[in-house]
């Protein structure tokens, strides 16, 4: 049976908008693959480890670099973001000297069920628990996390106190009417919005959809934090209002809270300005006896 010009046109339409999202979800990966990481760190002389493990029908990876006697470093990245955000410190000679480094893939992001998000931060901090937990032994654990990342790390020193002991939050998006004003989230969020979505950008948005109403059930937790926090905050940061800085210093108010404000920084501090991190890393470990 012949197939008419308008089936035709049909045709050709879908395949091209189908090719189109195949190339899109390739492109926003915003992950490395393992042997992306084992080239990245052929020539290193202290190599990074993958790791992974199940817990509640996921599988969590991370990736680990350094000397395990000394203080442990983990480094979690925002939204979209994967392990890859911070592999650059993994390779960080100032403080592999004086830390074991961990970068990981919250769930839904690099290899950790990629595409399928945890909206729930509580729930996301007791799937990743397990890092800190099995290499706590007497050692601090300073958090270092960048804009989603950020009231990650907070979740995980409020639920779970006796692992952490010190936060390094940068562009943190943790004030809840600082969130933005997004009305795309909610399509974007419908069944089949969201399944044509490369699948970080669907992971993204069902987390950040979720995420007001959390920071807003966490305004009476702040309070319970007590060990000491550093925020790094760029002053034309488009994408987190700067004043979460402010929110910090002010929500914090049993622990030091000390402000790093960088004039003229955008949201990418991680890849912009990586040694204020690092400055603040070596800063918790030396002024606290981080050792």
């Amino acid at each position: 049976m012949m197939l008419t010009k308008n089936v035709w046109r049909w045709l050709l339409t879908s395949i091209a908008i189908f090719s189109l999202l195949l190339l899109m979800d390739s492109c926003l990966q915003f992950r490395m693959s393992k042997t992306e990481i084992d080239s990245y760190f052929k020539d290193k002389e202290i190599k990074g480890v993958l790791k992974q493990y199940d817990l509640d029908k996921r599988r969590i990876t991370y990736l680990i670099a350094g000397d395990s006697t000394k203080p442990l470093v983990v480094f979690v990245h925002g939204s979209p973001g994967s392990l890859s955000a911070f592999i650059d410190f993994l390779a960080d000679t100032a403080l592999l000297k004086r830390a074991q480094l961990v970068t990981l893939d919250r769930p839904g992001f690099g290899a950790s069920n990629f595409g399928y998000a945890e909206p729930s931060l509580k729930k996301q901090v007791a799937l990743l628990e397990p890092i800190l937990r099995e290499r706590k032994n007497n050692r601090p654990i300073i958090l270092v996390g960048h804009s989603l990342g950020g009231p990650f790390i907070a979740r995980m020193a409020i639920d779970y106190p006796e692992l952490v002991d010190g936060l390094v939050m940068v562009a943190p998006s943790i004030a809840p009417e600082l969130e933005p004003y997004e009305w795309f989230r909610a399509p974007m969020a419908t069944p089949f919005i969201k399944w044509l979505l490369p699948r970080s950008i669907r992971a993204s948005n069902d987390e950040i959809y979720k995420l007001k109403p959390q920071l807003q059930d966490m305004i009476l937790l702040w309070k319970d934090i007590r060990i000491p926090v550093i925020v790094i905050q760029g002053t034309k940061d488009s994408l987190v209002d700067p004043g979460n800085a402010s929110f910090a210093k002010k929500m914090i108010t049993n622990a030091p809270v000390k402000l790093v404000m960088i004039e003229g920084m955008d949201h990418f501090i991680p890849w912009s300005a990586p040694e204020k991190i690092r400055e603040s890393i070596i800063e918790l470990l030396t002024d606290y006896n981080f050792k």
